[in-house]
C-alpha cells in the first residue's frame, strides 16, 4: 500500500492526497530555491557527498511556505516523516556518490526554526510522539555509549542468521527461525551495528523560572553527529520527538506512570547570551541618545537597585562589573584579565543580599547561589550517579554555568575554606597554589611551586620579566590534561610557566 499524506478537514473524515512523502521530500530537496534565486538544499546536498556528511539542515518555514500539508505531517508524524525524508536523502546522495550511501546506513534530515517553542514546563501529553522545539540550558552530561540498533542474532540449531531492529530499552530477540526448531539464539556482536548516543540533562534558563519555584528538567537522548554537540552551560535550542521512556518494552504489572523525554532531531547552540539579544531601530536610537548624556555615568549608576538608597561608590563598583574590563594580552605573554570580582563586606540588614540578587536578575546570564550550601563541587563541576539507571553524568556548577555572564555567591564566610579555593583558580588568571600538585606526562606528580622554581633557578638567562611577574620559555614539560571535546585523557605541551612575585608594599 502506498503511504499518503494530507490533512485532515475539521468535523469531516477528508484527506487531501498528496502522494509518497519520499517523492515530496526529493522534489523539496532538490527544487527549493532561496531569495537570491539558489538551490539553497541541493548545494548543501553535493557538500555532503563530498565532505562524507551524514546529516543535512532544513529550516522549517522554507518547507511550510513550499509545501505547508508535507510541513503539517512532520510535526504530527515525526517518526514516519523522518524516515521518509532519511531515504529521500540516501537516495539523492546515492545518486551522486554511491560508494558514501553504500558505506553510511542511514542518513537524517534535522529540521530548525520550528513556528513555536514550548516552555519545558508546559510540556504534556498532547506533546507526546510530536516534533516539538524547547530552549534551556544543559546542566548534565554522559559520556558517549554504543547503543545497539541492528542486532544479528544466529540460530543455534541450524546457523541462519536473523537481523532484528532494536526499537526499545531492552534486547529484542527473534521469536522464531524458518527451521522450525525450539528458538534458541546467540547474539553476534561484531556483526550488528552501532550508533553513538549521549544523554544530556537540559533545564529551564534561569530568566525563565517562576518565582518561588525550582527549575524543571528534560532528559534528552543525542545520536550520531549530534554528539559532544552541546556541554554542560551550553544554552541551546532542541528540535525533536517527545516521547517517554520505556514505551516500547512495557509488560504485564508495568507501573502506569511514566518519564518524558526527548529524542533530539537537531541541536543549535546559542553562541553568546547577548548576542540573542534584538536591538530594534527604536532601541538603537535611544542608546545613541544617551550615549550623548553627560551625566549618563551618573544615570547608569543610578539605576542599579534604584530602591536602596545611597551606596553610590558600590553601585558604581556593581555598574563597572556589569559592563566589564578589556582583556590584554602583553607581548611577553602575560594575560591580564577583562572580568571585574566584587567582594561586598558590611554589617546585617545592609543590604547586601538585596544588590547581589538585583545583579543576578538583570544580568543576562546571572546565576545566584548562597554559600550556605555551596562546595567546590556545586561550584565547578560534579560527577554524580543516576539512581534509576546507574550511569555516570558531569553535572555543571555555578562558575560554568554561569561561564560568560556572573555569579553572585552569598553568604561567602559561611563556605568551607577548601571549598572557597576553588573560587581562587577561577577568578584569577587561570593560575594555581605553589602546593598544586600537577601529574606529569611520565606519570610522575610534582607540586607546581617546586617545579616552577626549580625551572627558573637552572635557566635564570631565559627568564623574561613582566610586571611583578616572571616568565620562563620552555619545550620539553609534557603534562596530562582533561580535553572536554574528546572527553579523555590527553598529553600536552606546555610553552612557558610563569610566577608571580610578591609587591614590595601591600
Amino acid at each position: 500500500m502506498e503511504n499518503t499524506i494530507g490533512e485532515e478537514k475539521e468535523g469531516l473524515g477528508e484527506v487531501t492526497i498528496l502522494g509518497d512523502p519520499k517523492e515530496e521530500f526529493i522534489k523539496f530537496l532538490k527544487t527549493f530555491k532561496d531569495i537570491h534565486g539558489k538551490l539553497k538544499y541541493w548545494d548543501k546536498v553535493l557538500d555532503m557527498t563530498i565532505k562524507g556528511e551524514r546529516s543535512i539542515v532544513i529550516d522549517f518555514p522554507d518547507l511550510y511556505i513550499t509545501n505547508p500539508q508535507l510541513a503539517l505531517y512532520v510535526v504530527e508524524n515525526p517518526r514516519e516523516a523522518l524516515d521518509h525524508a532519511s531515504q529521500a536523502l540516501k537516495e539523492l546522495v546515492a545518486n551522486e556518490n554511491r560508494e558514501l550511501a553504500a558505506k553510511i546506513d542511514r542518513f537524517y534530515v534535522r529540521f530548525r526554526d520550528l513556528p513555536e517553542t514550548v516552555p519545558i514546563r508546559r510540556l504534556g501529553s498532547e506533546h507526546i510522539e510530536k516534533l516539538i522545539q524547547i530552549e534551556g540550558v544543559v546542566t548534565r552530561m554522559t559520556p558517549t555509549m554504543e547503543r545497539l540498533y541492528k542486532a544479528v542474532f544466529q540460530c543455534t540449531n541450524c546457523g541462519t542468521e536473523i537481523e532484528v531492529i532494536q526499537e526499545g530499552d531492552t534486547l529484542e530477540y527473534p521469536t522464531e527461525c524458518a527451521c522450525g526448531g525450539k528458538p534458541s539464539f546467540k547474539l553476534l556482536l561484531h556483526k550488528s551495528k552501532f550508533i553513538d548516543i549521549q544523554k544530556i540533562m537540559v533545564q529551564e534558563r534561569p530568566e525563565e523560572i517562576p518565582p518561588g519555584q525550582l527549575p524543571r528538567s528534560i532528559e534528552v537522548v543525542l545520536t550520531e553527529d549530534l554528539v559532544d554537540k552541546a556541554r554542560p552551560g551550553d544554552r541551546v535550542t532542541i528540535v525533536g520527538i517527545l516521547t517517554i521512556k520505556g514505551e516500547r518494552s512495557v509488560k504485564k504489572g508495568s507501573k502506569l506512570t511514566f518519564e518524558m523525554r526527548i529524542e533530539a532531531n537537531n541541536v543549535e547552540v546559542s553562541q553568546k547570551v547577548l548576542e540573542e539579544l534584538e536591538i530594534s531601530k527604536e532601541d538603537e536610537r535611544k542608546i545613541l541618545e544617551l550615549a550623548r548624556d553627560p551625566k549618563i555615568r551618573e544615570k547608569i549608576i543610578n539605576s542599579v537597585a534604584p530602591a536602596i538608597y545611597g551606596y553610590e561608590h558600590i553601585k558604581k563598583a556593581i555598574a563597572l562589573l556589569l559592563f566589564g574590563g578589556v582583556p590584554k594580552e602583553l607581548r611577553d605573554g602575560t594575560r591580564i584579565r577583562g572580568d571585574i570580582h566584587v567582594l561586598l563586606v558590611g554589617d546585617p540588614g545592609t543590604a547586601k543580599s538585596q544588590l547581589l540578587q538585583y545583579v543576578a536578575r538583570i544580568a543576562p546570564r546571572g546565576i545566584y547561589t548562597s554559600g550556605k550550601g555551596t562546595t567546590a563541587a556545586g561550584l565547578t563541576a560534579a560527577v554524580l550517579r543516576d539512581k534509576s539507571t546507574g550511569e555516570y553524568y558531569l553535572e555543571a556548577g555555578a562558575l560554568v554555568l554561569g561561564d560568560g555572564g556572573i555569579v553572585c555567591i552569598d553568604e561567602i564566610d559561611k563556605m568551607r575554606a577548601e571549598d572557597r579555593v576553588a573560587i581562587h583558580e577561577a577568578m584569577e588568571q587561570q593560575s594555581y597554589h605553589k602546593d598544586f600538585e600537577l601529574l606529569l606526562a611520565n606519570g610522575r606528580k610534582v607540586k607546581i611551586g617546586e617545579l616552577v622554581d626549580r625551572l627558573i633557578a637552572n635557566n635564570k638567562d631565559r627568564v623574561i620579566s613582566g610586571v611583578e611577574t616572571e616568565i620562563l620559555p620552555v619545550n620539553n614539560i609534557e603534562i596530562l590534561s582533561y580535553d572536554f571535546i574528546s572527553k579523555n585523557i590527553v598529553k600536552i605541551k606546555a610553552n612557558r610557566v610563569s610566577r608571580h612575585k610578591a609587591p614590595r608594599k601591600f
